[in-house]
């Protein structure tokens, strides 16, 4: 039976599908400058990304003063592995087939390494952002961990020395700018490795820390951030959207300033974006007012189903093509692009129905959320 949860967020959905929209475009030609800001839908992910699953973990420690940190990555499990381990096959079988395994590729893959090992993923190119949030994953809850732990032991150089620089703010400040400082060597000092300078976690986390940091305000400072967004609102709006108007022009794997300015950019733009989605009471009725209600409800669906469309895309990208022989038709990339996309989201939305909501059924009934 297909359902679709009452209680998401609509306006949170559409930001969602345009990421994956996005995505489509970056993978499948249509246009250059949509090839071009394509990647910036991943970038869009890992903010949103950050900004929700650490606000699970915000309201449970608010509610309950700690977290399951066990709990916690159990229940993502139960959202990211079946879809990814299922449809694992469909990747790894041409390869086989081909003669062309490559064990540490493989392992490398199982274990979410891949952005380490390979630098995209071997078996399916755009599994490198998984990895990237699985470490996110373990991170934040070994971060929750430490912060819980500091604040009720108390250990002695807490209190003498760190107690202001340990607050959970100036942590993710400090990493904010670690991350940043580690990107800029890392290009400067490995040139020659592009790809991992592209998706290396500790080179990419940022994107998904500053929606850790927003979750953080909005859980536990709400009201001077709203303030802050009330008064400034038009300017974050203008900022929001000067950070991300060179994104057509620019590939990430080429520019130097993508792999540096450029990130950082992006995750400032897309969280002041954020701030808007949130605190603007206005914005269902305005996207509807912008984009139109029935376009504003297509794509909030496509972005309930992202995970599952972005998962299957790129192997039906692979063979989209093949149809145009099959057919003794000349190559059309405009209709191969349509032909792919609509592919890629419909089987994206059969999955998200019927596989990935039958695992979040077991997961609801042996693990359910904390109330």
């Amino acid at each position: 039976m297909i359902t679709t949860p009452t209680t998401r967020l609509r306006e949170l959905d559409f930001l969602r599908g345009v990421a994956i929209i996005l995505v489509l475009f970056r993978h499948k030609y249509l246009f250059q400058p949509l090839m071009n800001m394509g990647w910036i839908g991943v970038d869009l992910f890992f903010t949103l990304s950050g900004f929700l699953v650490s606000g699970l973990l915000f309201k449970e420690y608010k509610k309950y003063g700690t977290i399951n940190a066990k709990r916690f990555l159990i229940r993502r499990g139960f959202k990211i592995y079946p879809i990814y381990y299922l449809s694992f096959p469909v990747y790894i079988a041409p390869i086989v087939l081909a003669e062309e395994f490559w064990l540490t590729g493989f392992l490398a893959d199982v274990f979410f390494l891949q952005n380490y090992l390979v630098g995209w993923g071997y078996s399916n190119a755009a599994t490198w952002s998984l990895a990237v949030e699985e470490h996110f994953y373990i991170g934040i809850s070994f971060f929750f961990w430490l912060v819980i732990y500091i604040k009720t032991k108390k250990p002695k150089f807490y209190v003498n020395k760190l107690s202001r620089f340990l607050k959970p703010e100036n942590l993710l400040v400090a990493t904010l700018i670690t991350c940043f400082i580690l990107r800029v060597a890392s290009n400067l000092l490995f040139p020659e490795q592009p790809i991992r300078n592209t998706t290396m976690t500790h080179l990419r986390i940022d994107s998904l820390l500053v929606g850790v940091y927003i979750s953080y305000l909005l859980q536990f400072k709400r009201q001077t951030i709203k303030g802050f967004f009330e008064k400034n609102k038009v300017k974050l709006l203008f900022v929001s959207f000067l950070f991300l108007v060179w994104t057509p022009f620019l590939d990430p794997i080429s520019s130097l300033f993508v792999k540096t300015i450029g990130f950082a950019m992006l995750y400032v733009s897309f969280g002041f974006l954020l701030l808007f989605f949130i605190l603007d009471a206005q914005i269902n009725p305005t996207l509807d007012r912008l984009v139109g209600r029935h376009t504003v409800n297509i794509v909030s669906k496509i972005g309930y189903c992202s995970y599952s469309i972005y998962i299957i895309h790129i192997i039906i990208n692979f063979n989209s093509y093949k149809i145009f022989g099959k057919l003794n038709i000349p190559y059309n990339h405009y209709i191969d692009f349509l032909i792919a996309a609509s592919a890629a989201v419909v089987a994206g939305m059969l999955m998200t129905y019927y596989i990935e909501e039958y695992f979040l059924g077991i997961r609801n009934k042996y693990f359910p959320a904390k109330g």
